[in-house]
């Protein structure tokens, strides 16, 4: 009877010190890790979510880029840091739900993190070459029937989430392309504007300009539901029931950060996203801001997780 005593006590302890802790949160910079090089969507997200994170938290939020190893150098640092808030992560689909099934990993995609909020959704595209004789997804599908092998799509490399994308839609439409492998998105993009390659799923950051010059076409986006940013493209699930592959970015923490402090974190991150700005800014370059609780984003964390690894390891995808 003491000793349960004891450990009553030292729980309760320990719960009033970290509400004291989260009373006095921050009370130094907090470091927002992005796993990727400075310049792509998912920096431009960060520094944006950081400058006002800045302002409303009344402490400096400071990006610190630690790319490499398709993002799991940046992520492994925050999985291995003090749960205090003070080290956090912005990272993605990728990062969490794919390269888990992907690779070895030094962290646990899931069960090693605390997600705090999810931040965004990327616009992911489904374009071809003007060569292609095809208006609509149906008709794409109808022309790789008739011409077996002949449609070549290009990725940023095997597993990732173009080579992801064009795998599950071979698979939901019964046909056969060949797939044509790259070391980065850029050349991926490149050679589909220049019919080197005819197909290509990829984020609208790097579509799009080219959809606009007249130089690729655009047939469909990959998300369940069309994107507010373009309400008149329709889904590739409205062609092919079922079909989704949805990239998001989100804020997440170390393991076992106290709920209070979730809680505060999402609540300064969802005020910042609904700054005009912020939601102007990622518009334009095809990200969507998302607004949630963080028992949504953990909803759609290990949905996630569950649904891309089935997919990888049952099909057998390998990084390159």
């Amino acid at each position: 009877m003491i000793s349960r005593i004891r450990r009553s006590l030292a729980a309760l302890a320990l719960l009033g010190a970290a509400s004291v802790a989260c009373a006095a949160f921050p009370d130094r910079p907090i470091t927002l890790i992005v796993p990727w090089a400075a310049g792509g969507s998912t920096d431009i997200l960060a520094r944006a979510l950081a400058e006002q994170l800045t302002r409303s938290l009344g402490q400096p939020v400071i990006v610190d880029n630690r790319a490499g190893a398709s993002g799991n150098i940046g992520s492994n640092m925050v999985a291995k840091a003090k749960p205090d808030g003070y080290t956090l992560l912005v990272g993605s689909m990728s990062t969490h739900a794919m390269n888990p099934a992907l690779m070895a990993m030094p962290f646990k995609g899931v069960e090693d993190f605390t997600p705090i909020a999810q931040l965004a959704n990327v616009v992911n595209t489904l374009v071809i070459n003007p060569s292609v004789p095809a208006r609509n997804v149906a008709e794409l599908i109808a022309y790789a029937k008739a011409n077996p092998g002949k449609l070549a799509y290009a990725s940023a490399g095997g597993g990732s989430t173009n080579h992801l994308s064009a795998v599950l839609f071979e698979k939901a439409a019964g046909i056969q392309m060949l797939h044509v492998p790259y070391k980065g998105g850029a050349p991926a993009v490149l050679d589909t504007v220049s019919n080197q390659t005819q197909v290509l799923f990829s984020a609208g950051t790097q579509t799009l300009p080219h959809v606009k010059a007249g130089k690729l076409n655009l047939l469909a986006v990959t998300e369940a539901k069309r994107s507010s940013l373009l309400p008149q493209v329709p889904t590739v699930a409205e062609t092919l029931p079922g079909y989704e592959l949805g990239v998001w970015y989100g804020l997440f923490g170390p393991a076992n950060m106290p709920k209070e402090l979730v809680e505060r974190l999402n609540e300064a991150a969802n005020q910042a996203l609904a700054d005009t700005a912020i939601r102007s800014r990622m518009d334009a370059i095809g990200v969507e801001i998302v607004q949630g609780t963080p028992q949504q984003f953990s909803t759609v964390l290990r949905r996630d997780a569950d649904r891309y690894g089935k997919v990888i390891r049952d099909l057998n995808i390998k990084a390159d």
